[in-house]
C-alpha cells in the first residue's frame, strides 16, 4: 500500500457530521453568586445541542442539598432540558432521603442519580447511618417504591476502590439493575479499551443495562491526578506528558484538553458508542467544542 492508498484508508476522526449521538452533562452546585452564574451561563450555552439530560451532584452537606435542589428545580422550570437529581446514602436516614425524592417529583423530576456516596471525611472508610440507605441498590429500591423514577446508577470499569474484586464490583451492579437502575454511567477513565472490556464483563455477567461512557475532559492535570487516585482510575503516562509546561497557559491546556478527549469519543463511537456523558465542572466551552467535533449540532 503506497501512502496515498494508506491515507485513503484511514478517513479523518472527525471528517463528517454524524446525526446519530445523544449527549448528556453533569454539572455541581454552585457555591457563590459568580458560580451560579458560571452554572447557567454553561447551562444554557449547552441547551441547544439538545442533551438527553443534564445532572446536578449532591454532597453529604445540608447547605449542598439545598443547592443542589434549588439547581435541579430551576433547570426543570426554565429549560427545556430534563433534569437530573443526584441522591446519596450519606448522612442521612431513608425517610430524610424519601422525603428529598418526594420533594423532588413535587417540582417535576423524574430521573435520580442514585450512588452511595463518598465518605464525609476523605480516606475514611464508607458507614452507613443508622437508619439510613446501606448501598445504593437498597437506595434505588427505596426509591422505585416513592415514585416511578428514571434511575442512573454508577458504574466502574476499573472496579470501585471500595470492592474486593471486579466479580464483587460487578455483583453489585447486578443487584442496582435488579433493583430497578435504568442505566449505568462510568467513571472517568482514559483507555476505549478499558470501556469496551467492561462492556464484555457486564454482558458476560448477564447484565442488561445501558451503560453511558463518563468522559472527562481535562483541564488540570493536578486535580485530575487526586480524583484518578481517589476513584481507582488509570491515568496513562502519556496523558501527563501532553500537559508538561502548559500550567501557565490555559488556553492551550484547554486545547489539548479537548483533543484528548475528542479522539477517546471517537474511538468509543467506532465502538459502537452512540451517547456520551460529560462530566463538565460547570464550564460548557470544552464539552461544547468535543460535541461539535462529534458531529453534534444545536438544534434551531
Amino acid at each position: 500500500m503506497n501512502h496515498l492508498e494508506s491515507l485513503a484508508a484511514h478517513e479523518p476522526l472527525f471528517a463528517e457530521t454524524r446525526g446519530d449521538i445523544a449527549v448528556s452533562f453533569e454539572f455541581f452546585p454552585p457555591k457563590t453568586e459568580k458560580m451560579e452564574e458560571t452554572l447557567w451561563e454553561s447551562v444554557k450555552t449547552l441547551e441547544p445541542l439538545a442533551p438527553r439530560f443534564v445532572s446536578v451532584t449532591y454532597g453529604a452537606g445540608g447547605s449542598t442539598r439545598e443547592r443542589t435542589h434549588a439547581t435541579v428545580a430551576r433547570i426543570v422550570r426554565e429549560t427545556s432540558i430534563p433534569a437530573a437529581a443526584h441522591l446519596t446514602c450519606v448522612n442521612a436516614t431513608r425517610d430524610e432521603v424519601d422525603a428529598i425524592a418526594r420533594a423532588y417529583w413535587a417540582v417535576g423530576v423524574r430521573h435520580i442519580v442514585a450512588i452511595r456516596g463518598d465518605p464525609p471525611e476523605p480516606g475514611t472508610k464508607f458507614t452507613p447511618h443508622p437508619g439510613g440507605y446501606a448501598n445504593a441498590a437498597e437506595l434505588v429500591a427505596g426509591l422505585k417504591q416513592v415514585a416511578p423514577f428514571e434511575i442512573s446508577v454508577a458504574a466502574f470499569p476499573e472496579c470501585h476502590p471500595d470492592s474486593p474484586s471486579t466479580a464483587a464490583d460487578l455483583d453489585n451492579l447486578k443487584r442496582k439493575v435488579d433493583a430497578g437502575a435504568n442505566r449505568a454511567t462510568t467513571q472517568f477513565f482514559f483507555d476505549p479499551e478499558c470501556f469496551f472490556r467492561y462492556q464484555d464483563s457486564v454482558a458476560a455477567a448477564g447484565i442488561d443495562i445501558e451503560i453511558l461512557p463518563g468522559i472527562m475532559p481535562v483541564t488540570n492535570f493536578a486535580a485530575i491526578n487526586r480524583m484518578a487516585a481517589m476513584n481507582g482510575t488509570s491515568v496513562p503516562d502519556w496523558v501527563g506528558r501532553l500537559f508538561e509546561g502548559l500550567d501557565d497557559l490555559p488556553a492551550a491546556r484547554q486545547l489539548v484538553a479537548a483533543t484528548i478527549a475528542a479522539e477517546l469519543c471517537a474511538q468509543l463511537y467506532a465502538g459502537g458508542v452512540r451517547h456520551f456523558h460529560f462530566y463538565t465542572l460547570n464550564r460548557a466551552e470544552l464539552s461544547y467544542a468535543i460535541c461539535h467535533l462529534l458531529g453534534v449540532r444545536a438544534t434551531a
